[in-house]
């Protein structure tokens, strides 16, 4: 077994999931993969179950009833490698949104114990990366991270990131119970209560770039769960109940 563990949660993902798998395990030895995987129609499950032939004890698959969003995955994939010995937890996109060599320099950073939770972020120093987008999403994107910051005051840029890697004692001392949230404001809830807790988080400049295969599950529920979210987290922290 590896000591670092990439999760990767899917939904209908059969366009990308076998060449992500693929391009994670010839980058290094050192991470396995679990994939969790939501009831999803197109049959991604039964892709990843044939590829574990080809890749026994580091490719393994999650399979849950239904589909409960990014954060439910999320919880039930560090619930998983919290009950193994995995001493890094990524968590990862299926799209190739998340550039996977960029899992290497996250990995030294917690090795080394620069940081406790590591970020591939799309805005540092003053540049914003992403490809492929409109104006109108790279606006969006880049004022919700600010309205994060400027509401809870998280030294965080990318606070909704979703490319993060954490070391083992974050996810067991972070109260994973406690998490409610299950879209973008799943990524957020996880940093600011990572950064409350004391743990030491470090950003790292990344290229995200839209999918290209498969579809967007962005929904507008998910971006107004983020809005009320961050408020009704910062009222907890000042009233003590976080």
């Amino acid at each position: 077994m590896a000591d670092s563990l990439v999760i990767i949660p899917t939904y209908n993902e059969k366009e990308n999931i076998e060449e992500i798998i693929r391009y994670v395990f010839e980058i290094s030895p050192g991470f396995d993969i679990l994939v969790v995987d939501d009831n999803s129609p197109d049959q991604t499950a039964a892709i990843v179950e044939n590829l574990q032939k080809e890749f026994p004890g580091r490719l393994h698959l999650l399979k849950r009833q239904k589909k409960e969003g990014l954060g439910k995955a999320y919880l039930a994939g560090f619930d998983w490698a919290l009950k193994r010995e995995y001493d890094y937890i990524f968590e990862m996109d299926a799209d190739f949104s998340h550039p996977p060599k960029n899992l290497i320099p996250m990995r030294e950073i917690l090795k080394n114990n620069e940081a406790d939770v590591v970020i591939g972020s799309r805005y540092l120093k003053g540049r914003i990366g992403v490809a492929n987008w409109d104006l109108k999403r790279i606006l969006l994107s880049y004022f919700a991270s600010l309205y994060v910051r400027v509401i809870t005051g998280i030294p965080v840029r990318d606070t909704t990131a979703g490319f993060v890697g954490y070391r083992r004692e974050v996810l067991e001392k972070i109260g994973l119970d406690k998490i409610e949230f299950v879209g973008y404001a799943f990524q957020i809830e996880m940093k600011f209560k990572a950064w409350k807790k004391g743990f030491r988080i470090k950003e790292i400049p990344i290229v995200f770039v839209d999918r290209q295969k498969g579809k967007s599950k962005m929904q507008g529920s998910i971006i107004s769960e983020a809005a009320t979210g961050v408020l009704k987290m910062k009222w907890k922290s000042l009233s003590g109940k976080l």
